[in-house]
């Protein structure tokens, strides 16, 4: 059954200079505009950095999902996945009202927020003085039916390479 408003959003962000313009994967130019691997412009992409890239570590990928988890539960909007993966962030979430960039915005935010506090208390002070953990925007579906929703479901709590919270 669709419905005229989204039952959801599938929000997906990756880790900044972790998937570059011009990556051998490709990349998404803007919505729905996709560009296959260009060797020249993850090159120009990477000279244009101001952090160097960054990966999570288990404790960190722990931090980012319980942070979705504890900023849906004060917002009330329904969670009904998330996967924190070492260079991407995947979320599947129902929030009415609410514009999904500025969902993910909020997720971000948070998230960087309490990665930091996180890096200070364990001395990394590399990690806690940084300004980039994430790269510009991402990807934000609507979720109009009950099996987008389920399958966006399955796909981030089931679907993704490796175990979850095994180191990479």
């Amino acid at each position: 059954m669709a419905y005229s408003e989204p039952l959801g959003y599938f929000l997906t962000w990756t880790t900044y200079g972790t998937w570059l313009p011009g990556d051998e994967r490709g990349s998404f130019m803007k919505p729905g505009v996709w560009k296959g691997p260009d060797a020249h412009r993850r090159m120009m992409s990477q000279l244009l950095m101001t952090e160097n890239a960054i990966t999570l570590d288990l404790r960190q990928r722990q931090e980012v999902e319980a942070t979705i988890a504890r900023h849906c539960e004060i917002r009330q909007w329904h969670l009904s996945a998330v996967n924190c993966r070492s260079n991407h962030v995947h979320v599947v979430v129902t929030a009415p009202d609410i514009d999904r960039e500025d969902v993910m915005d909020q997720f971000k935010a948070w998230c960087t927020r309490h990665l930091k506090t996180l890096a200070r208390q364990l001395k990394q002070i590399d990690r806690a003085e940084r300004k980039k953990w994430w790269t510009r925007g991402g990807s934000k579906p609507f979720l109009y039916t009950d099996a987008e929703l389920y399958s966006a479901t399955k796909y981030v709590l089931e679907e993704q390479e490796g175990e979850r919270f095994k180191e990479p």
